[in-house]
């Protein structure tokens, strides 16, 4: 038997540090609202957290000890609500600072759930289907003390699928002996699933964006855009700003980058990747970049669709673009944040233009609650309906405070959590 351990401890990826970002995001809103010093500590700490093991049997019989993390930012609000995220990457700190991210994001959209956010250290593209099912299953079973429709609700996220959210209701499920389709989000039709929900981040990205350009001036007709990452979030953006009339002339993946001056064709991009698995090799690219290299491109709008803190301090002053929307969680940290907004790029930060999939998780878990279910053009409808209204409101108040667009939706986030952590007091 082999076994390998994972160490948990780890708070960083490439020096990206997500908590020192999201902290230092909330003490600045903080500070714009007047709150204490006491109000900043409780939402600066998570209000619950559990690190747990992961034994996995390989296919070939040996042992892997992988480890897993489930976060609940804060419950003043409601249930917390998250995503679920497989990969090497994932640490603590990782995971802290999307909990919290996830509590801002549903303030501002004004859902009623708290932030929470989980994840295993493990690369599920090196495992078979089985092993992943396995990971999941015990991995649910070991944070099933914090889990459930009415305490902490999961969804997918990175290296994670409807799939995977079945499995995890099954297995809840199946332990406490009734079907409970409000567990997860983000399932299959089949299970629960709303109809609208796969595609719905992306669909959030896409009505910002289009409302950013309207705001700058900037006509779709003519616009260029350039998205870094062609996943969950990125490869319905490029399919859905194409059909806008916006010209997407360069996408990148984790392996490459491929550009074309006239517009991608993402019909054909899309039916590559399925192939191949990579955006590299696209017959329908001019120009082979470097992965990265995509950031800098010039064009009116840059959405960075991948993974926290790819713009930074160290190569936002090469951002060309005018306008920048987040796909992402954290892919700006503070300090590029400033550069950009000295050198006039206007930010939609990412707890707007994101939160679509939230949005449209909400939807579902109402849709369970009642086991009734909407139609799609509904579930569209009303996806739109709270992306403006949460657009207008964050406009009027960068507006109002003379502030930039993050530090606004920041501001409007966490006064709502923080009244109504006042408005509940504390206990005993």
């Amino acid at each position: 038997m082999t076994l390998t351990a994972v160490d948990p401890t780890r708070t960083s990826v490439d020096g990206a540090d997500p908590l020192r970002d999201a902290r230092t995001q909330l003490a600045d809103a903080v500070a714009l609202l007047g709150h204490s010093r006491g109000i900043y500590d409780m939402l600066a700490t998570a209000r619950r957290e559990l690190t747990v093991s992961v034994p996995l049997r390989r296919d070939d019989g040996t042992v892997e000890l992988l480890v897993g993390h489930r976060v609940q930012h804060n419950m003043s609000r409601g249930p917390t609500k998250g995503g679920l995220r497989y990969s090497p990457d994932v640490t603590l700190d990782e995971v802290r600072a999307l909990a919290m991210w996830m509590s801002w994001k549903c303030a501002l959209v004004d859902i009623p759930y708290g932030g929470a956010k989980g994840g295993v250290c493990f690369d599920p593209r090196s495992y078979s289907r089985g092993e992943i099912q396995r990971v999941t299953r015990r991995y649910t079973s070991e944070i099933m003390p914090i889990l459930g429709p009415t305490t902490d609700i999961p969804a997918p996220d990175i290296g994670t699928d409807d799939q995977v959210m079945a499995w995890m209701m099954d297995t809840y499920s199946v332990n406490r002996g009734h079907t409970a389709l409000g567990v997860v989000t983000g399932k299959p039709l089949t299970l629960g699933g709303s109809l609208g929900r796969a595609s719905a981040t992306s669909a959030g990205v896409v009505h910002v964006a289009l409302a950013a350009m309207d705001h700058i001036g900037l006509r779709q007709k003519r616009a260029t855009a350039a998205i870094q990452g062609f996943g969950k979030v990125g490869r319905d953006a490029a399919v859905l700003l194409e059909r806008a009339g916006v010209r997407v002339v360069a996408v990148s993946d984790q392996y490459a980058a491929v550009r074309n001056e006239d517009g991608l064709n993402i019909e054909a991009l899309v039916r590559h990747v399925d192939s191949t698995g990579q955006v590299g090799g696209f017959d329908g690219g001019d120009t082979c970049l470097d992965r990265d290299d995509l950031l800098y491109d010039a064009v009116d709008l840059l959405v960075p669709a991948a993974v926290e803190g790819v713009l930074n301090a160290g190569n936002a002053h090469r951002v060309q673009a005018r306008l920048v929307v987040e796909g992402a969680n954290g892919p700006t940290t503070p300090d590029a944040d400033e550069i950009l907004e000295n050198a006039g790029c206007l930010v939609v930060p990412d707890i707007l233009a994101n939160a679509g999939g939230v949005i449209v998780s909400y939807f579902e878990w109402v849709q369970a609650n009642q086991a009734y279910w909407w139609s799609e053009k509904e579930v569209e409808a009303r996806l739109r309906d709270r992306m403006q209204a949460a657009w207008e409101r964050v406009i009027e108040t960068a507006r109002q405070r003379d502030v930039s667009m993050r530090r606004a939706a920041t501001a409007i986030a966490v006064d709502a959590v923080a009244s109504a952590h006042l408005a509940r007091g504390l206990y005993p």
